[in-house]
């Protein structure tokens, strides 16, 4: 038997090797779910089957609806699934990546920000500063190990001061 001092540890390698085989299984059950819905032909309901309900329902362009999956804050990714106005998905990107994030401005809106991204994996106010940082995880490179950070600053009028990455010094689920 185990010494009682151990079980604190015991219990911390439970919620982590938990935590692990989530996000192994959400990564997993991606692939499978994107790779069954094809552009033009995969429907709404092919796409909410698939992937559920989604997080938030953006209006598109000329009437589109874009659905926003988000698979933070353990994941890495969030997806917006693009559905056209003949109720046929037209499109599906992952989002969080360097391209999207170097289209980040300053003075840009929260909420395009938001649309951009899709829902941070955390918000943290500084009320003294009076400011806002928004952080996602997201992947920068072929291996699980090279996890990042990447952190929107946004001034009380919830406008885009700065942006900035940094390695995701969190424990590392491999």
């Amino acid at each position: 038997m185990f010494s009682t001092a151990l079980w604190p540890v015991i219990r911390q390698f439970r919620v982590i090797s938990s935590l692990f085989f989530l996000m192994i299984g959400l990564s997993a059950c991606d692939v499978q779910r994107i790779a069954e819905l094809e552009e033009g032909v995969a429907t709404e309901g092919d796409v909410r089957m698939k992937f559920g309900e989604p997080e938030k329902i953006w209006e598109g362009a000329n009437g589109a609806r874009i659905f926003e999956y988000n698979r933070q804050p353990e994941g890495a990714k969030n997806y917006m699934i693009t559905i056209g106005t003949d109720g046929k998905m037209s499109a599906l990107r992952q989002v969080l990546t360097p391209a999207n994030f170097a289209k980040i401005q300053p003075g840009m809106a929260m909420e395009e920000v938001r649309r951009m991204l899709g829902k941070p994996m955390k918000i943290t106010p500084f009320e003294l500063q009076k400011t806002w940082h928004y952080d996602w995880r997201y992947i920068d490179g072929p291996n699980e190990s090279d996890k990042k950070i990447f952190t929107v600053i946004f001034n009380s009028d919830l406008r885009v001061v700065s942006t900035a990455s940094v390695v995701d010094t969190g424990p590392q689920l491999r």
